[in-house]
């Protein structure tokens, strides 16, 4: 995995427009970001595992680089964790997607995304779920998330701030849950927010590094999980494994 000093060194390759540079200019560097969208969909999300058709329209149309810093959106599409502010992280493209298909988001569902960042996993579920709660604990990253959202035109998903180990209780329960970013359990009071029939995908990390990304479904009284694949990614705020004792 690329460390944050890296992709922030990578990121001295691409100009961001200023003001004063020519509307041409502009142009040229948003279609750049389509062409990177792309690319991104062709070389990273179809090579592995991401077919649904709905999906990867999705993430072919949501521009990736308005959710980052603006001295590295050039890299936003590559397939690492990016890093945000605040020590946070936009999750891997592939990751995500799978997570994303994994859940088996239909249109009438309302989706929980927990550790939405700066809102790039709940405008990619916008456009195949009903209605998007996206749960924050940073108020400021909430914020942004929030404003580049509406800037956006994304309609159908609010966020909202509060502990991410908790999720939202105020509007469950949801067809789909998805964690963005990684967690050492999923807390029971999260799973008593599922739906009948709901999913909820997640990659489990309970001593921190590789991880494993779970789907829980619930059907009735009864939660099952199974691991999908292996994924490594960062670990959410408040959600790491708990210390224990050790010799």
């Amino acid at each position: 995995m690329m460390g944050a000093d890296a992709i922030y060194d990578a990121a001295k390759r691409f100009a961001i427009p200023s003001a004063r540079q020519s509307s041409s200019t502009a142009k040229a560097i948003m279609t750049d970001y389509a062409v990177a969208r792309f690319n991104m969909v062709e070389g990273q999300l179809k090579p592995n595992k991401v077919t649904s058709p709905a999906l990867l329209e999705a993430m072919l149309a949501v521009p990736r680089d308005r959710f980052v810093p603006k001295a590295i959106r050039g890299i936003a599409h590559v397939d690492e964790d990016i890093p945000l502010d605040g020590g946070r992280y936009l999750m891997e493209p592939m990751v995500l997607g799978r997570l994303i298909e994994t859940a088996a988001v239909r249109d009438s569902d309302i989706a929980l995304v927990v550790g939405c960042g700066t809102g790039y996993s709940a405008a990619v579920l916008a456009r195949l779920a009903n209605t998007v709660v996206a749960l924050e604990s940073d108020p400021d990253m909430a914020q942004t998330a929030s404003e580049t959202l509406a800037h956006l035109g994304v309609d159908n998903a609010v966020v909202v701030e509060g502990p991410l180990a908790e999720g939202y209780a105020k509007q469950a329960p949801y067809q789909v849950i998805v964690f963005d970013g990684a967690v050492a359990e999923i807390q029971p009071a999260i799973l008593e927010q599922l739906a009948d029939g709901g999913r909820l995908t997640a990659v489990l990390a309970p001593e921190g590094g590789m991880g494993r990304a779970t789907l829980y479904q619930r059907i009735g009284s009864v939660v099952s999980h199974r691991p999908v694949f292996d994924a490594a990614v960062q670990l959410l705020p408040g959600c790491a494994p708990k210390p224990g004792f050790r010799f």
